[in-house]
């Protein structure tokens, strides 16, 4: 059984900063692409910031964060991240990780979410 286990949520005030991480654990497993999704109240879920797993680690923003957040990834550790610097209210959100999952067993790729974690911005 493969979980994905988020932390570095919080309380934060407008300007402030949080550093998210997901790690993936279980056996028997590799990862591809690796990201952050975010859902406030009354409004879809929406993807926040992805990265790849190959050398070139390619990446992906939503617009409304571009120049304020930044993911990344170590693969030693089957663990992304997601620094929010110069965060806003409109940020505030509950934020899911979301993993490409290769079940070595199975042979079989499949699409796996962490719980979430909660990210409140205010003064």
């Amino acid at each position: 059984q493969v979980q994905l286990v988020e932390s570095g949520g919080g309380l934060v005030q407008p300007g402030g900063s949080l550093r998210l991480s997901c790690t993936v654990s279980g056996s028997s497993f590799a990862t591809d692409s690796m990201g952050w999704y975010r859902q406030a109240p009354g409004k879809q879920r929406e993807v926040v910031a992805w990265t790849t797993h190959g050398p070139n680690r390619n990446t992906y923003y939503i617009d409304s964060v571009k120049g304020r957040f930044a993911v990344s990834r170590d693969n030693a550790k089957d663990t992304v991240y997601l620094q929010m610097n110069s965060l806003k209210p409109e940020d505030t959100a509950v934020y899911y990780c979301n993993a490409d999952i290769f079940n070595r067993d199975r042979s079989a790729w499949y699409n796996s979410w962490g719980q979430g974690t909660q990210v409140t911005v205010s003064s």
